[in-house]
């Protein structure tokens, strides 16, 4: 019998997008340049060197790559970070921990990381491997060597090296030489996308029981959470349940076709939005008109031009927004006031209707 993993089928979840991605991955860099967004990067080397490379300096800030390895796991952890050039040791900046999806790298989501840190958030872009884009590489039977990587890369044991990979890069960042008392220990907050979203709300404080055992991976550094199309933790059956501990602030943001259909598997958009209503602490929902799965990355997908660009900018924008919200100490009143304001005034593209999608998640 299969082993039941956290995320049932998750890597067919993101398979179709993910693959699709791949396939136009040089068309994609052209149109990315065009949307005034940076290109897609070619595959990088995972280097084991615990020295920061400076890849890219700008006038906001400069982009570090290390290749740390945490020895107690015996396991690589790859990161870039952006970082902002406004810190200093008097005023350090606060901290964004980035999860990506599977089949994805530390390269991936420039255009939030450069977007956040040229406003003063720095951003940690964790690599995990085991679930990265490394399982496009195949094997001795193709494509189906893809799709054994991909069931793999779904098993609870990545689900928990990819949660332990951000804690452990969060500890050795904070005490890395190159930002050195630039960053802020006390406003550290969790985002990821997709197989990244679920990473997220565990470090946030989901639970997920298997076989008796209780998988509780929080880390109490995290102060909220930016959960980018989150699909359920499937394999339980009590979603409220089990991302009832998650008490700390919570923005969500998927789209009415963040559909994903494959072979043996189907997840309708509206399983993002369960996501959400089952939270039980301070959230809020951004559910933009015609946006997809994949929509969020670098990439532009099959939503269109047009509508790519939307939806990365209104992302970027309103993820700020609720950073900010979060941070702020005089807040306690009307706690994502910045994001409620986005909202209003970007009704436009938001979708006026509860999400209705052909199929939902069994």
């Amino acid at each position: 019998m299969q082993k039941q993993t956290i995320y049932r089928s998750l890597a067919a979840v993101v398979a179709f997008a993910a693959t699709a991605q791949f396939l136009l991955s040089s068309h994609a860099g052209a149109q990315a340049q065009a949307l005034n967004e940076p290109p897609v990067y070619p595959p990088l080397a995972v280097a084991n060197s615990e020295a920061g490379v400076v890849l890219e300096v700008r006038e906001a800030y400069s982009v570090l790559e290390f290749g740390w390895f945490d020895a107690e796991r015996s396991r690589r952890v790859p990161v870039r970070l952006y970082m902002p050039h406004i810190a200093t040791a008097a005023a350090p900046v606060p901290l964004i921990a980035f999860s990506h999806g599977i089949g994805g790298s530390r390269a991936g989501y420039s255009h939030l990381g450069r977007y956040w840190a040229s406003n003063g958030f720095a951003s940690l872009h964790v690599q995990h491997l085991g679930s990265d884009r490394a399982i496009w590489t195949g094997g001795t039977f193709g494509p189906l060597s893809i799709l054994v990587n991909l069931q793999d890369a779904a098993q609870d044991a990545n689900a928990i090296h990819r949660a332990r990979d951000i804690s452990f890069a969060l500890t050795k960042v904070l005490d890395a030489q190159e930002v050195a008392g630039k960053l802020n220990p006390g406003k550290i907050i969790a985002a990821g996308h997709s197989y990244g979203a679920n990473t997220t709300m565990l470090l946030a404080g989901a639970e997920v029981e298997r076989e008796g055992k209780l998988i509780a991976l929080r880390d109490p550094r995290v102060k909220a959470a930016l959960i980018i199309s989150a699909p359920p933790f499937y394999g339980a059956s009590d979603l409220a349940k089990i991302v009832k501990p998650i008490t700390v602030p919570t923005l969500h943001v998927t789209g009415t076709k963040d559909d994903i259909a494959v072979p043996g598997y189907r997840s309708g958009a509206e399983d993002r939005v369960h996501v959400y209503e089952a939270m039980q602490t301070v959230k809020e929902l951004v559910l933009f008109e015609g946006a997809t799965h994949s929509i969020f990355t670098d990439r532009i997908d099959r939503a269109g031009f047009d509508l790519n660009a939307i939806v990365k900018r209104g992302t970027r924008e309103v993820s700020l927004r609720f950073f900010q919200d979060v941070l702020d100490a005089k807040a306690e009143a009307t706690p994502l006031k910045r994001v409620a304001a986005w909202l209003d005034d970007n009704a436009s593209l938001i979708a006026k209707k509860p999400v209705q999608s052909a199929y939902s998640a069994n």
